[in-house]
């Protein structure tokens, strides 16, 4: 399975009590791939930074370039097909440029995603995602 991870579901991940710490030790022990760009990595820093500190960012930014499931990708072309949120672009954009199975998500902006057959971009909840991944 591949996916991309919004920035708050790596967050909410991180916290060992966290009930969503099953999916950071699931990709911890390759369970399944995650698909990574420079500007995904990049906000996942900034936001860690914010609600913890730098060195727990530098740790975790550390470990994901390191884990041979994670799949750093370029992506070349803006789809742009995120209209309320263009932030969340660069998952979708990632996801495309990736082959991601899914995007795992629980920002609505990302609904919109289920009306546009092409490209196809799959989403899916944190809580489906963790379903899948403890299974």
């Amino acid at each position: 399975m591949i996916v991309v991870l919004d920035t708050n579901v790596l967050l909410v991940s991180i916290p060992e009590k966290s009930k969503y710490r099953p999916i950071l030790d699931k990709l911890i022990d390759s369970k399944f791939e995650l698909i990574l760009s420079n500007e995904i990595l990049s906000e996942y820093v900034e936001i860690i930074e914010q609600k913890a500190n730098s060195v727990v960012a530098s740790n975790i930014a550390e470990m994901l370039l390191n884990l041979h499931n994670v799949r750093k990708i370029d992506v070349y072309f803006e789809w742009k097909l995120i209209e309320q949120d263009l932030d969340g672009n660069k998952f979708v954009d990632a996801a495309i440029a990736g082959s991601a199975d899914f995007i795992v998500t629980n920002d609505t902006h990302f609904h919109r995603l289920k009306l546009i057959d092409f490209p196809k971009v799959n989403v899916i909840s944190i809580d489906e995602f963790l379903n899948q991944v403890t299974v």
